[in-house]
Protein backbone atom coordinates (compact mmCIF):
# COMPACT_ATOMS: atom_id res chain seq x y z
CA UNK A 1 0.00 0.00 0.00
CA UNK A 2 1.31 3.27 -0.77
CA UNK A 3 1.74 5.77 1.76
CA UNK A 4 2.23 8.70 -0.84
CA UNK A 5 -0.40 12.07 -0.69
CA UNK A 6 -0.63 12.03 -4.08
CA UNK A 7 -4.40 12.49 -4.08
CA UNK A 8 -4.65 15.08 -1.07
CA UNK A 9 -7.45 17.12 -1.05
CA UNK A 10 -9.68 14.93 -3.19
CA UNK A 11 -12.67 13.10 -2.36
CA UNK A 12 -13.54 9.16 -4.06
CA UNK A 13 -16.32 7.15 -3.92
CA UNK A 14 -15.45 3.50 -4.23
CA UNK A 15 -18.89 0.89 -4.34
CA UNK A 16 -18.36 -2.91 -3.21
CA UNK A 17 -15.61 -1.64 -0.38
CA UNK A 18 -16.85 -3.88 1.43
CA UNK A 19 -13.89 -6.61 0.60
CA UNK A 20 -11.64 -7.93 -1.99
CA UNK A 21 -11.29 -5.44 -4.96
CA UNK A 22 -13.56 -2.71 -3.58
CA UNK A 23 -11.78 -2.57 -0.07
CA UNK A 24 -7.95 -2.84 -1.67
CA UNK A 25 -8.55 0.12 -3.73
CA UNK A 26 -10.85 2.19 -1.00
CA UNK A 27 -7.28 1.31 0.97
CA UNK A 28 -5.14 2.86 -1.56
CA UNK A 29 -6.64 5.74 -2.31
CA UNK A 30 -6.90 6.39 1.26
CA UNK A 31 -3.65 6.00 1.66
CA UNK A 32 -2.54 8.61 -1.06
CA UNK A 33 -4.39 11.37 0.90
CA UNK A 34 -8.09 10.82 -0.38
CA UNK A 35 -11.41 11.54 1.50
CA UNK A 36 -12.77 7.90 0.64
CA UNK A 37 -16.36 6.75 1.12
CA UNK A 38 -16.46 3.68 1.21
CA UNK A 39 -19.73 2.24 0.07
CA UNK A 40 -21.03 -1.94 0.26
CA UNK A 41 -23.19 -3.58 2.09
CA UNK A 42 -21.44 -5.07 5.69
CA UNK A 43 -21.21 -1.96 7.32
CA UNK A 44 -18.29 -3.87 9.78
CA UNK A 45 -15.93 -4.82 7.38
CA UNK A 46 -16.15 -1.14 5.82
CA UNK A 47 -15.44 0.40 9.13
CA UNK A 48 -12.81 -2.02 9.55
CA UNK A 49 -10.98 -0.50 6.55
CA UNK A 50 -11.87 2.99 7.41
CA UNK A 51 -10.38 2.84 10.68
CA UNK A 52 -7.02 1.43 9.21
CA UNK A 53 -7.51 4.81 6.69
CA UNK A 54 -7.87 7.27 9.50
CA UNK A 55 -5.33 5.89 12.13
CA UNK A 56 -2.66 6.25 8.79
CA UNK A 57 -3.82 9.90 8.68
CA UNK A 58 -6.18 9.40 5.96
CA UNK A 59 -10.10 10.56 5.66
CA UNK A 60 -12.66 8.03 5.23
CA UNK A 61 -16.60 7.89 5.48
CA UNK A 62 -18.86 4.99 5.36
CA UNK A 63 -22.24 4.87 3.60
CA UNK A 64 -24.09 1.22 3.83
CA UNK A 65 -26.62 0.36 0.60
CA UNK A 66 -27.40 -1.47 -1.82
CA UNK A 67 -26.06 -0.12 -5.38
CA UNK A 68 -29.65 -2.10 -7.02
CA UNK A 69 -31.70 0.40 -5.17
CA UNK A 70 -30.93 2.97 -7.35
CA UNK A 71 -31.89 5.99 -5.49
CA UNK A 72 -28.98 5.07 -3.55
CA UNK A 73 -26.29 5.89 -5.74
CA UNK A 74 -27.30 9.07 -6.09
CA UNK A 75 -27.62 9.87 -2.28
CA UNK A 76 -23.83 8.46 -1.89
CA UNK A 77 -22.90 11.19 -4.70
CA UNK A 78 -24.61 13.78 -3.33
CA UNK A 79 -23.60 12.95 0.43
CA UNK A 80 -19.47 13.02 -0.37
CA UNK A 81 -20.15 16.46 -2.50
CA UNK A 82 -22.17 17.73 0.87
CA UNK A 83 -19.23 16.45 3.41
CA UNK A 84 -16.32 17.49 1.02
CA UNK A 85 -17.77 20.08 -1.60
CA UNK A 86 -16.81 18.32 -4.63
CA UNK A 87 -16.18 14.88 -6.24
CA UNK A 88 -13.17 13.26 -8.22
CA UNK A 89 -12.75 9.98 -8.69
CA UNK A 90 -15.60 7.50 -8.70
CA UNK A 91 -14.73 3.69 -8.78
CA UNK A 92 -17.98 1.58 -9.82
CA UNK A 93 -16.43 -1.78 -8.55
CA UNK A 94 -19.75 -3.46 -7.23
CA UNK A 95 -20.27 -6.54 -9.03
CA UNK A 96 -21.08 -10.47 -8.89
CA UNK A 97 -21.46 -13.27 -10.72
CA UNK A 98 -23.87 -16.41 -11.04
CA UNK A 99 -21.95 -19.04 -12.57
CA UNK A 100 -24.02 -21.47 -14.91
CA UNK A 101 -25.24 -22.35 -17.91
CA UNK A 102 -28.19 -20.68 -20.21
CA UNK A 103 -30.31 -23.77 -20.47
CA UNK A 104 -30.01 -24.23 -17.12
CA UNK A 105 -29.52 -20.83 -15.36
CA UNK A 106 -31.95 -19.02 -13.05
CA UNK A 107 -33.52 -15.40 -14.31
CA UNK A 108 -33.50 -14.48 -10.45
CA UNK A 109 -29.88 -14.72 -10.78
CA UNK A 110 -29.44 -12.73 -14.63
CA UNK A 111 -31.39 -9.94 -12.95
CA UNK A 112 -29.46 -9.48 -9.91
CA UNK A 113 -26.37 -9.74 -11.77
CA UNK A 114 -27.42 -6.85 -14.75
CA UNK A 115 -28.82 -4.64 -11.69
CA UNK A 116 -25.46 -4.71 -9.94
CA UNK A 117 -23.03 -5.12 -12.97
CA UNK A 118 -24.79 -2.82 -15.69
CA UNK A 119 -27.41 -0.80 -14.30
CA UNK A 120 -25.95 0.60 -10.75
CA UNK A 121 -23.09 1.26 -12.98
CA UNK A 122 -24.89 3.20 -15.29
CA UNK A 123 -26.27 5.33 -12.66
CA UNK A 124 -23.61 5.50 -10.74
CA UNK A 125 -21.42 7.36 -13.83
CA UNK A 126 -24.49 9.46 -14.52
CA UNK A 127 -24.77 11.00 -10.82
CA UNK A 128 -20.93 11.16 -11.10
CA UNK A 129 -20.52 13.25 -14.08
CA UNK A 130 -23.24 15.34 -12.71
CA UNK A 131 -21.80 15.90 -9.44
CA UNK A 132 -17.98 16.54 -11.34
CA UNK A 133 -19.53 19.46 -13.60
CA UNK A 134 -21.32 20.86 -11.31
CA UNK A 135 -17.74 21.40 -9.15
CA UNK A 136 -15.55 21.78 -12.26
CA UNK A 137 -13.77 18.85 -11.15
CA UNK A 138 -10.75 16.87 -13.46
CA UNK A 139 -12.70 14.05 -12.49
CA UNK A 140 -11.75 10.17 -13.18
CA UNK A 141 -14.57 7.59 -13.28
CA UNK A 142 -12.92 4.11 -13.34
CA UNK A 143 -15.05 1.02 -14.20
CA UNK A 144 -14.29 -2.57 -12.96
CA UNK A 145 -15.16 -5.20 -15.94
CA UNK A 146 -13.48 -8.05 -16.36
CA UNK A 147 -10.98 -9.80 -18.89
CA UNK A 148 -14.52 -12.49 -19.24
CA UNK A 149 -15.95 -9.09 -21.53
CA UNK A 150 -12.63 -10.51 -23.89
CA UNK A 151 -14.66 -13.85 -24.67
CA UNK A 152 -17.30 -13.88 -27.41
CA UNK A 153 -18.69 -16.98 -25.34
CA UNK A 154 -18.48 -16.18 -21.39
CA UNK A 155 -22.07 -16.52 -20.52
CA UNK A 156 -24.47 -14.13 -18.95
CA UNK A 157 -21.74 -13.07 -16.74
CA UNK A 158 -19.71 -11.92 -19.44
CA UNK A 159 -22.80 -10.62 -21.30
CA UNK A 160 -22.88 -8.21 -18.23
CA UNK A 161 -19.27 -7.41 -18.56
CA UNK A 162 -19.28 -6.89 -22.37
CA UNK A 163 -21.75 -4.08 -21.52
CA UNK A 164 -19.67 -2.00 -19.05
CA UNK A 165 -16.59 -2.41 -21.77
CA UNK A 166 -19.31 -0.69 -24.02
CA UNK A 167 -20.18 1.72 -21.50
CA UNK A 168 -16.91 2.84 -20.67
CA UNK A 169 -16.11 3.60 -24.45
CA UNK A 170 -19.12 5.07 -25.24
CA UNK A 171 -19.30 7.41 -22.43
CA UNK A 172 -15.82 8.22 -22.89
CA UNK A 173 -16.72 9.42 -26.46
CA UNK A 174 -19.29 11.01 -24.41
CA UNK A 175 -16.48 13.33 -22.16
CA UNK A 176 -14.36 13.90 -24.91
CA UNK A 177 -14.87 17.68 -24.41
CA UNK A 178 -15.17 17.86 -20.81
CA UNK A 179 -12.13 17.29 -18.04
CA UNK A 180 -13.66 13.99 -16.93
CA UNK A 181 -11.80 10.22 -17.95
CA UNK A 182 -12.76 7.20 -18.36
CA UNK A 183 -11.15 3.98 -17.25
CA UNK A 184 -12.04 0.53 -17.79
CA UNK A 185 -10.22 -1.87 -15.56
CA UNK A 186 -10.01 -5.89 -16.49
CA UNK A 187 -9.16 -7.77 -13.72
CA UNK A 188 -8.40 -11.87 -14.49
CA UNK A 189 -8.96 -14.41 -11.84
CA UNK A 190 -8.26 -12.72 -8.34
CA UNK A 191 -8.34 -14.40 -4.88
CA UNK A 192 -11.60 -12.70 -3.74
CA UNK A 193 -14.96 -13.82 -2.62
CA UNK A 194 -16.02 -13.17 -6.05
CA UNK A 195 -17.10 -17.01 -6.53
CA UNK A 196 -19.08 -17.12 -3.30
CA UNK A 197 -21.57 -18.26 -5.68
CA UNK A 198 -20.25 -20.68 -7.96
CA UNK A 199 -20.57 -24.17 -7.11
CA UNK A 200 -19.18 -25.50 -4.03
CA UNK A 201 -17.08 -28.12 -5.53
CA UNK A 202 -15.33 -25.78 -7.83
CA UNK A 203 -14.25 -23.91 -4.64
CA UNK A 204 -13.87 -26.89 -2.86
CA UNK A 205 -11.11 -27.66 -5.69
CA UNK A 206 -9.12 -24.58 -5.42
CA UNK A 207 -8.75 -24.57 -1.70
CA UNK A 208 -7.12 -28.06 -2.39
CA UNK A 209 -5.37 -26.77 -5.00
CA UNK A 210 -3.80 -23.62 -2.58
CA UNK A 211 -3.39 -26.58 0.51
CA UNK A 212 -5.93 -24.78 2.29
CA UNK A 213 -7.79 -26.43 4.82
CA UNK A 214 -11.46 -24.76 4.61
CA UNK A 215 -14.69 -25.73 3.24
CA UNK A 216 -16.69 -23.15 1.26
CA UNK A 217 -20.00 -22.83 1.89
CA UNK A 218 -22.77 -21.84 -0.82
CA UNK A 219 -22.89 -17.91 -0.59
CA UNK A 220 -20.40 -17.87 1.84
CA UNK A 221 -17.19 -15.30 2.70
CA UNK A 222 -13.91 -17.14 3.20
CA UNK A 223 -11.87 -15.99 5.48
CA UNK A 224 -9.29 -12.77 5.24
CA UNK A 225 -6.80 -15.15 6.47
CA UNK A 226 -7.48 -17.58 4.17
CA UNK A 227 -7.66 -15.55 0.96
CA UNK A 228 -4.40 -14.18 1.87
CA UNK A 229 -3.51 -17.65 1.25
CA UNK A 230 -4.90 -18.50 -1.71
CA UNK A 231 -3.40 -15.22 -3.09
CA UNK A 232 -0.05 -16.77 -2.31
CA UNK A 233 -0.32 -19.81 -2.66
CA UNK A 234 -1.65 -19.64 -6.47
CA UNK A 235 0.05 -16.74 -7.18
CA UNK A 236 0.57 -18.44 -10.88
CA UNK A 237 -3.19 -18.24 -11.18
CA UNK A 238 -4.81 -16.12 -8.44
CA UNK A 239 -3.72 -12.27 -8.43
CA UNK A 240 -4.37 -10.43 -5.90
CA UNK A 241 -6.78 -7.39 -5.22
CA UNK A 242 -3.75 -5.03 -4.34
CA UNK A 243 -2.54 -6.39 -8.09
CA UNK A 244 -5.86 -4.25 -9.45
CA UNK A 245 -5.82 -1.23 -6.30
CA UNK A 246 -2.07 -0.30 -8.32
CA UNK A 247 -4.04 -0.40 -11.44
CA UNK A 248 -6.70 2.36 -10.58
CA UNK A 249 -4.21 3.99 -8.54
CA UNK A 250 -2.09 4.50 -11.87
CA UNK A 251 -4.94 5.39 -13.61
CA UNK A 252 -6.50 8.41 -11.48
CA UNK A 253 -3.46 9.59 -10.71
CA UNK A 254 -2.64 10.31 -14.34
CA UNK A 255 -2.44 14.24 -15.36
CA UNK A 256 -5.89 14.97 -17.03
CA UNK A 257 -4.47 15.29 -20.23
CA UNK A 258 -3.53 11.54 -20.27
CA UNK A 259 -6.48 9.36 -21.14
CA UNK A 260 -5.69 5.25 -19.48
CA UNK A 261 -8.81 3.73 -21.74
CA UNK A 262 -8.09 0.13 -20.86
CA UNK A 263 -6.22 -1.90 -18.08
CA UNK A 264 -6.12 -5.65 -17.95
CA UNK A 265 -5.00 -6.98 -14.62
CA UNK A 266 -4.32 -10.84 -14.57
CA UNK A 267 -1.90 -13.59 -13.11
CA UNK A 268 0.91 -14.92 -15.18
CA UNK A 269 -1.52 -17.81 -16.32
CA UNK A 270 -4.91 -18.01 -17.91
CA UNK A 271 -7.43 -19.30 -16.18
CA UNK A 272 -11.01 -19.56 -17.62
CA UNK A 273 -13.69 -20.70 -15.48
CA UNK A 274 -16.83 -22.10 -17.06
CA UNK A 275 -19.74 -20.22 -17.39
Amino acid sequence: MSNSTGLAGKTAIVTGASSGIGRAIAAQLGAAGAHVFLSGRTAEAMQDCAAQIVDQGGQASVVVGDVTQLGVLQTLVDQAVAETGHLHIMVNNAGLSYSGSILEGDPEHWRTMFDTNVLALLVGCQAAVRAMRACNAEGQIVNISSVVAQRPNGGVYAATKHAVNVISASLRDELEQDSIRITNVMPGAIATNFARNFDVEFSATMLKMAGIDADPAPGGHLAPETLEALANNMQNLLGNPQDVANAVMYAVTQPIHVNIADIVVRPPKSFDVAH
